[in-house]
């Protein structure tokens, strides 16, 4: 419990932010306390967060994979659960891989996968010029594009049939479900990071097909997407040509789907 330069009642603030339905009150409790300067920016930190603010985006980063990512309001929050997605594209990439991350958000996904291969060639590609703009910063200095644009379209056209590793975290809540939920992420999150269409595929369906082109033979798409939703994405990749394969941790709650490209 880290000391403060001003008299706070943590009890109070943890039970305030519990009555708020924050489930690790404590936690964020002294991380509010670690962000704040006064008292009078503590009651306003803790103000927000009942309101439904993100903690991330008050702290202004996120914890993933064991890094500290920037997060900027509007921006996707990176997930626990999208350590999956990190393991999974680690395990089938093979030395020295050109990699490409789709719907990158903050870019924590491409900085944990910076660290964790060593690629000849990696970028990073979000939609969102907010999302574009966060990424570039947590990605400085370690020599990778951020581009903005729709999924493959702003890629290199050199690159085309020549990628090792794609990775995307892409938007897989259906429409009518992105209503329902949390106010932390329907309300402080872009919509276009949640959003997958009338059955939470349409982003991804999308993804699959451009990998068929800008995948090398041999090389493998790797995405995030729900329990019940990775059948019919397996079943999409397939018709497509590409070799799917499930990949689960239900400690995360989370679920990846795998799928390569033939010879």
């Amino acid at each position: 419990m880290a000391p403060t330069a001003f008299h706070v009642d943590r009890p109070a603030l943890v039970s305030r932010l519990r009555a708020a339905g924050c489930v690790y009150a404590e936690d964020e409790a002294e991380l509010l306390l670690t962000a704040a300067d006064s008292a009078e920016t503590l009651t306003a930190l803790a103000d927000r967060r009942v309101a439904g603010v993100p903690l991330e985006h008050l702290l202004g980063w996120a914890e993933f994979c064991g890094l500290r990512v920037a997060v900027d309001p509007g921006v996707f929050v990176p997930r626990g659960r999208t350590a999956l997605l990190v393991e999974a594209a680690a395990a089938v990439a093979g030395p020295a891989p050109a990699v490409v991350d789709l719907c990158c958000g903050s870019g924590g996904t491409t900085l944990a996968l910076a660290g964790r291969l060593a690629p000849r060639w990696l970028a990073a590609v979000d939609v969102d010029p907010a999302a574009v703009a966060c990424a570039r910063r947590n990605l400085a200095g370690h020599d990778v594009p951020v581009l903005t644009g729709d999924l493959y379209d702003p890629l290199p056209s050199a690159w085309r049939g020549r990628l090792d590793l794609v990775v995307a975290n892409a938007p897989y809540v259906p429409t009518e479900a992105v209503a329902l939920l949390p106010a932390e992420a329907r309300l402080h999150e872009a919509p276009v990071a949640l959003d997958g269409g009338a059955d939470g595929l349409a982003v991804l369906r999308r993804v699959a097909a451009g990998a068929v082109d800008w995948l090398a033979p041999g090389g493998h798409l790797v995405v995030e997407v729900s329990e019940t939703q990775a059948d019919a994405l397996c079943a999409a990749m397939s018709a497509l040509g590409l070799v799917p394969a499930v990949v689960r941790e239900p400690e995360w709650d989370a679920t990846a789907v795998t799928a390569r490209r033939p010879d």
